[in-house]
């Protein structure tokens, strides 16, 4: 939040920049009766905070409560989305252009309207984190979900098209899902993230084995790098081969993907 950013360019207190963080959110919790209309101010104040702590997740209305009916929900989510509180990141089957026309709208999850205001919610202000030596942020993922879905909004904007989608597909007995998927040069670009500098790019694999994309990319904490992977993948009962380029950027170059992304792109189709 600027508010935030500013505090913290004057006084370099991080304790001062969680008092803005809880004014901020109390702000948004004071304004709910204004478009609440005859809503439940409670439930909608649950699905305020469900969306906080589980950024990334696919949206299951009995994780939220299992009380209320699924419509009940659903309309709190809408509301809450229209308000610009909180965001879909809708499942895409990814089998064309434009991603938005091969939508599968009940399968979603959510991302929250700031990192910050985020991580207040789940009782992670900075002196916390700070103090967190040796114990893991359980939510780190979601952290870092939220960091670079907040940046491809930003690089949405200015889109006639700016719902983010995702890519998932549900088995038996495993499940595979890219974080998101975009649209960049007319080329389908599927985008994971990692919190740390390793994790497992089997669902990555799955997608460009059986997608028709030009180039991966993964974000995570290593140094920029592009490399030409070739892997082999289980598809329909039967072992396939899926080679492909990964392009890896550090989490602070997300601002620049789509000039990377653009620029790859042109390398590779020149070569």
């Amino acid at each position: 939040m600027p508010e935030a950013v500013a505090v913290f360019a004057e006084s370099r207190s991080y304790k001062d920049v969680s008092e803005v963080h809880r004014s901020i959110i109390d702000t948004y919790r004071d304004d709910f009766p204004k478009y609440a209309g005859s809503r439940n101010l409670n439930r909608l104040l649950n699905v305020f905070n469900f969306a906080a702590r589980n950024v990334g997740v696919k949206v299951k209305y009995s994780n939220i409560s299992s009380h209320e009916q699924s419509v009940t929900l659903k309309k709190d989510i809408e509301l809450l989305t229209m308000a610009r509180a909180i965001s879909k990141v809708i499942h895409s089957h990814c089998s064309g252009l434009p991603l938005q026309a091969d939508l599968k709208e009940k399968v979603y999850k959510l991302l929250f309207l700031d990192i910050g205001l985020m991580n207040t919610i789940c009782g992670l202000d900075w002196p916390a984190v700070s103090q967190m030596e040796e114990v893991k942020l359980i939510n780190q993922g979601a952290i870092a979900e939220q960091f670079i879905g907040q940046h491809l909004q930003e690089l949405l904007s200015d889109k006639a098209n700016r719902e983010l989608t995702y890519w998932l597909r549900e088995g038996r007995t495993a499940n595979a899902e890219v974080d998101f998927v975009m649209a960049m040069r007319s080329s389908i670009i599927p985008i994971e993230v990692k919190s740390g500098a390793s994790g497992s790019l089997k669902s990555l694999h799955q997608f460009m084995g059986t997608k028709d994309a030009p180039l991966a990319v993964k974000i995570d904490t290593n140094l920029p790098s592009v490399q030409h992977l070739n892997t082999v993948i289980q598809e329909n009962k039967l072992r396939k081969q899926a080679k492909y380029d990964l392009l890896s950027l550090p989490l602070y170059l997300a601002e620049q993907l789509e000039s990377i992304v653009a620029g790859c792109l042109i390398e590779k189709n020149s070569s």
